[in-house]
């Protein structure tokens, strides 16, 4: 993972174009760090999950990525909003489910696709969503 110019990018999300925004800056920060392209597409898809979640509940929030060089090698998304929160944490992370017409797979699927997962939500105070991936060195020279 040497040899890359930057270790964090932050996108705010607002819109629609923003969820692209961080998506890209997410997967070029994994391409710098050597991810495989499975897992480029993996985190990708994590952060456009999280991303549009903001965009579509909470109007305004932040999307921030990072290397990590401890305890091993991956990179950490922390998406912040100041949105309504979400009054049942455990039923937004069950597929299917879903308070607007969405087909409920947003939340859940992004915690499949990482390694790490963690939500903390207070019910008119926002929410932060949490992921790590982790750096696959098995199978790489």
């Amino acid at each position: 993972m040497a040899g890359h110019l930057w270790t964090s990018v932050q996108a705010f999300a607002y819109a629609d174009p923003d969820i692209v925004a961080a998506r890209s800056a997410a997967r070029e920060l994994a391409v710098r760090a050597g991810f495989s392209g499975a897992d480029l597409t993996m985190l990708a898809t994590a952060v456009s999950e999280v991303a549009r979640n903001i965009v579509r509940f909470a109007s305004t929030g932040e999307v921030t990525v990072e290397l990590l060089d401890r305890p091993r090698p991956g990179i950490r998304v922390v998406a912040r909003d100041t949105g309504p929160g979400i009054a049942d944490v455990g039923r937004a992370l069950e597929d299917g489910y879903s308070t607007c017409q969405g087909l409920g797979l947003g939340l859940p699927g992004a915690r499949r696709l990482m390694d790490e997962f963690n939500i903390v939500s207070e019910p008119g105070h926002g929410t932060t969503v949490s992921m790590t991936k982790w750096f696959d060195t098995k199978g790489r020279g």
